[in-house]
């Protein structure tokens, strides 16, 4: 994969260039402001880019910011978002574009090297990846009108998983469920949204995620 990491942290990038670097990542921009996330999106094009929330000047959410402007430059570019802490309304920035292909994670999920490479890799294949303290967070304002109101308890927990960036078969061994009742799950989760066999089993499956992260 080739990547952009942009975090203002000197040693935070660095190390995110350096473990990027043993999995066999080409990290073709290193930057330490939005400004350069939006260039180097727009010049190197990658697969994918880990843009740090918090940049100067405010460090507050210009990184989200940039990530926006630059999917705005280049439609659907791929971007991983790593934080602190969890920012809801960052969140809602980032979900407000329905194309798929980001991912909002805690920064204490790098510590797990596996899963941070996975997320890395769905997104860049443009799936939903986000943090299920994040996904929690969104889930305590769910809406009234709720589209997802009318799905049942177990087709929440699957797409709840499907929102962590879970494969069908973890999440059937999560579940305690065969892969072929996990598959009916979100055929069933599919109908309910109303979600169209025409965009493909891949969209559809961003399509629920993003509505039940919006909800």
């Amino acid at each position: 994969m080739r990547v952009v990491v942009a975090d203002d942290a000197v040693l935070i990038r660095s190390g995110l260039v350096k473990l990027l670097e043993e999995f066999d990542c080409e990290v073709v921009a290193e930057v330490g402001d939005g400004d350069a996330l939006v260039e180097a999106v727009a010049e190197h094009r990658p697969d994918v880019s880990v843009v740090d929330v918090r940049m100067p000047p405010s460090f507050t959410e210009e990184g989200l910011r940039a990530a926006t402007r630059a999917r705005g430059l280049v439609p659907g570019s791929p971007m991983l978002i790593l934080s602190q802490y969890v920012e809801v309304s960052y969140a809602d920035d980032l979900l407000a574009d329905a194309r798929g292909a980001v991912g909002y994670l805690l920064k204490d999920r790098v510590i797990d090297v596996e899963d941070f490479m996975d997320s890395l890799r769905r997104v860049a294949s443009g799936g939903t990846v986000f943090d299920p303290e994040v996904v929690s967070q969104l889930m305590v304002r769910r809406r009234k009108d709720d589209p997802v109101a009318s799905l049942t308890p177990r087709e929440r927990e699957v797409l709840e998983l499907m929102a962590e960036g879970h494969s069908n078969r973890a999440i059937g061994k999560k579940l305690f469920i065969s892969d072929g009742a996990v598959e009916k799950h979100i055929r069933n989760i599919f109908t309910k949204l109303a979600l169209s066999s025409e965009d493909g089993d891949h969209h559809r499956r961003v399509k629920a995620v993003l509505a039940y992260l919006r909800s």
